[in-house]
């Protein structure tokens, strides 16, 4: 079977990374080793399998030369855990089965400290498989940087992974670890109900009891704030409607029982952004655990990710570190006290702003091309 080069052999005319989560397909093209592209998809994975064959259609027709005979293609997910599956084991096997249907036999797929899996061998090691896309982003970035914490904030999770030493020191290896240890936070700015940030929020000069509906997302507060960008907003609203101000100030005004006509549209950004220091205050919280934890030093930078990355600089802020974002750090002239970067490497100053952007969203897709080797 066809194996990646190793490192030092040349790398194929083109190669792929994908990220195969729940809720978005995100995948980062390589061409001669350089990244050359990067996009996300929404794909309702826990609806079926079709789902995810409909982006690989779009992927195809947007890269019909990462389906010829010399690509390859390296995967990482999260998309196991949907209720799709019966269990996570389930969801390894039939995702990685059905990859290398779409892909070909090129596809590895990425199992985090424990190396590169071909598709065949998926079922035995589908506990290192799973969820493992969040350590794929830190080892990148241990190749670029001696000592950071990683905040990947994307439109469900925040991954807050702490590099020392140029190696990754997470304590958890798995969710339930991460759970525990306050490096896995199921929050994001696009798909979290607001119900799921407080109990009760300040409105109207008094503290309130919010409904616990779900009757507004993340989304809603980062729209309303206007630092969610337009092309990251891709998921359903709460109630079906539509992505209009007007719309997301209703949405908001339901979760504490008024209707959005009932004040000024300066009240409603005003509980927007109480939402907003609401999920700040959290993730500033555990960003401070992990790094205390993992012993970094105050002049680590926190290295923001994701689509969420403007909330990982105000978390860098609020915590008094200085902030870095992945796609600066991540590229080969960023390699730090003279480590040589990967034999895939990018110039951060070759990249438009728009692919820069889109570095940072689908960071585990864009490490999981660059750090492809081979496998069983």
């Amino acid at each position: 079977m066809a194996a990646f080069p190793e490192s030092g052999a040349a790398a194929p005319a083109a190669r792929v990374g994908w990220d195969i989560g729940g809720a978005h397909v995100k995948a980062c093209l390589l061409e001669a080793g350089r990244v050359v592209d990067v996009a996300q998809w929404p794909c309702p994975l826990w609806q079926g399998l079709e789902h995810l064959d409909a982006v690989l259609a779009l992927a195809r027709a947007r890269w019909p030369r990462a389906w010829d005979a010399t690509a390859c293609h390296a995967a990482t997910m999260t998309g196991e855990m949907v209720d799709l599956f019966a269990h996570r084991e389930d969801g390894v096997a039939r995702l990685a089965a059905h990859l290398a249907e779409g892909l070909g036999p090129s596809l590895r797929l990425y199992a985090g400290a424990a190396g590169w899996h071909a598709p065949q061998h998926a079922g035995r090691h589908w506990r290192a498989i799973a969820s493992a896309n969040w350590h794929a982003t830190a080892e990148l970035l241990a190749t670029r940087v001696e000592d950071a914490l990683l905040l990947d904030i994307g439109s469900t999770t925040t991954d807050l992974i702490p590099v020392r030493g140029s190696t990754v020191a997470a304590r958890g290896a798995n969710d339930a670890r991460r759970l525990a240890t306050g490096e896995l936070l199921y929050q994001g700015v696009v798909r979290t109900p607001l119900c799921a940030l407080a109990p009760r929020v300040a409105f109207d000069g008094e503290l309130v009891n919010v409904m616990n509906e779900f009757f507004a997302t993340t989304a809603d507060v980062y729209r309303l704030t206007g630092q969610l960008a337009p092309a990251h907003d891709q998921s359903p609203t709460a109630d079906g409607a539509d992505r209009s101000l007007q719309a997301t100030r209703r949405r908001l005004a339901r979760m504490v029982g008024r209707d959005a006509r009932d004040h000024a549209d300066a009240q409603w950004l005003a509980l927007a952004e109480v939402w907003r220091d609401e999920q700040l205050r959290e993730m500033a919280a555990l960003a401070r655990a992990v790094a205390d934890a993992a012993g970094l030093s105050a002049d680590a930078p926190v290295v923001g990710a994701g689509c969420g990355a403007f909330l990982a600089a105000a978390v860098a802020a609020r915590i008094g570190r200085p902030f870095r974002r992945f796609a600066e750090v991540a590229g080969g002239a960023a390699a730090a006290a003279g480590r040589a970067a990967s034999s895939s490497t990018l110039a951060d100053d070759a990249l438009p702003p728009s692919l820069a952007g889109w570095f940072d969203v689908c960071a585990p897709a864009v490490a999981v091309a660059l750090l492809a080797t081979g496998g069983d």
